[in-house]
């Protein structure tokens, strides 16, 4: 009874976990079509892009390996509650160890899961900008990397405000010493 009551907790939560790993369906930021291209021509090259960047995470088969490890942690976990159980509180205990370890195997199995799905977002982003840029579309960039770009293209840059602040000197007078020798 005990062995048939652990498969059925083992599997069920198996199923349950196996649920949690999600696949990336899309980018999670925005592109925008790039100067002079028709929208028409921003459609299609989204829709390859997005392909491509599903194809890049690993296509149908992404998460795959995220779920295997979802499903074996919800394993293991029974397992070690199940002889746990036992070892503390005979054939009643291993059922209570049993669905224990499936509970905590289940929430570390989840947490991995969702750890894996972020990098797998992330890097279909990556792969999806990648695309998108090389077509010639408006993507999103750093703020230090579209500063730097806009100082190479001649655009107009303002530096930082001076503060007003009486409680910080200004820069002393002339011009610095040079470095001592062999420096």
């Amino acid at each position: 009874m005990t062995k048939t009551l652990t498969g059925i907790i083992l599997v069920s939560g198996a199923l349950l976990v196996g649920g949690c790993a999600s696949v990336p369906t899309g980018p999670s930021i925005m592109a925008l079509p790039g100067t002079g291209k028709p929208f028409d021509q921003f459609r299609a090259d989204d829709a390859e892009c997005r392909r491509y960047a599903f194809r890049e995470i690993g296509g149908p088969n992404a998460g795959k390996s995220t779920r295997e490890k979802e499903i074996r942690n919800a394993a293991v976990g029974t397992a070690i509650g199940a002889v746990a159980g036992a070892a503390i509180g005979g054939k009643q205990g291993a059922g209570v160890g049993a669905g224990t370890g499936l509970i905590v195997g289940s929430m570390t199995g989840a947490e991995a899961g969702e750890r894996s799905s972020y990098g797998d977002q992330r890097d279909y982003d990556q792969a999806y900008i990648q695309c998108m840029y090389g077509r010639g579309h408006r993507v999103p960039v750093s703020a230090s990397m579209a500063k730097s770009l806009q100082q190479m293209s001649g655009g107009t840059y303002s530096p930082p405000p001076v503060s007003n602040d009486a409680s910080i000197p200004p820069p002393p007078a002339g011009t610095p010493p040079p470095p001592p020798p062999g420096y």
